[in-house]
């Protein structure tokens, strides 16, 4: 897969790449539902019940499960430089530099769609689901031309 295949996917959620077709705003939606469908989210006092149970304090629970709003995950930079590394290691090649605002931009629509008092950890398999996703979208899109 190269990258040429990803900027259609990519490249929509980019102002630097201005495409509007049908095509690609389908891909791009069912790119964003694939990345919220994917989220391991757990309501706030759902957490603290949990942590109580464990016999521990919730401060502790959000310190050892590097834990905070699923909304700042989503949208936090080091979210999106694991996606650009994860990227990376599927291509096998450097993810050009033009890619980061896109991913960053899909990130933060994903975290706008999230209820407040959501959490989420950092410690999560989202990087890799998103790599994931890009690289099947990609793949079919090849498949299909």
């Amino acid at each position: 897969m190269s990258l040429q295949r990803l900027t259609p996917l990519l490249g929509s959620f980019n102002k630097d790449f201005p495409m509007t077709t049908p095509l690609i705003a389908s891909a791009q939606a069912e790119l964003l539902a694939g990345i919220v469908n994917g989220l391991c989210t757990r309501p706030l006092g759902q957490f603290a019940a949990e942590s109580r149970l464990d016999g521990e304090s919730l401060a502790d629970a959000v310190e050892r499960y590097e834990v905070d709003y699923a909304w700042q995950v989503l949208g936090s930079e080091r979210t999106c430089a694991a996606v650009i590394s994860r990227l990376q290691s599927a291509l096998g090649q450097p993810v050009a530099e033009a890619y980061r605002p896109a991913v960053a931009e899909a990130l933060q629509l994903a975290a706008a769609q999230q209820p407040s008092d959501l959490l989420m950890s950092f410690d999560n398999d989202l990087p890799d689901l998103i790599a994931g996703l890009l690289c099947a979208r990609s793949e079919t899109a090849q498949t299909v031309r």
